[in-house]
């Protein structure tokens, strides 16, 4: 499934702006989000690999948000600019988690209490970052016919 997303983040033609890419799109992103959610909540079991595994996902949702917005109308990108670049701005903030926990390693905290605080702020801090992405997608009819 993450070969083809990726594929599909790289195929050289522009991503069709039509109602039914759009609910695609979303979806995916809805999607990856709750995976990030469920790789927070297992990541203090396999330690390292649990950062990395976070990791990966969150730049994954990062890959979908940004495949979605290329589905976007004109008029969908112009009326919703500012609102996409606080959601842009969301997941900036959200990526300093992870630089947050390299701090606290730096700084003698235990791994698995960073980890864990790590995953907690990207934990709540998606799901209100979703929140938002599905406010905004309503307010501007996307996915609509």
């Amino acid at each position: 499934m993450q070969l083809s997303f990726l594929a599909s983040a790289q195929y050289p033609f522009p991503t069709p702006a039509t109602p039914d890419a759009q609910r695609n799109a979303l979806t995916q992103v809805r999607s990856q989000v709750n995976w990030l959610q469920n790789a927070t909540r297992t990541a203090s079991n396999y330690g390292q690999q649990g950062y990395g595994n976070v990791w990966e996902r969150f730049q994954i949702v990062r890959g979908a948000y940004g495949t979605f917005k290329q589905t976007l109308n004109p008029r969908q990108a112009a009326d919703g600019a500012n609102s996409f670049a606080e959601l842009d701005g969301g997941l900036d903030i959200l990526q300093e988690a992870f630089e947050n926990y390299q701090t606290d390693l730096a700084a003698g905290r235990p791994a698995g209490a960073a980890l864990r605080d790590m995953c907690q702020v990207l934990r709540d801090g998606s799901r209100l970052w979703l929140d938002e992405l599905n406010k905004t997608c309503s307010r501007l009819r996307v996915g609509w016919h």
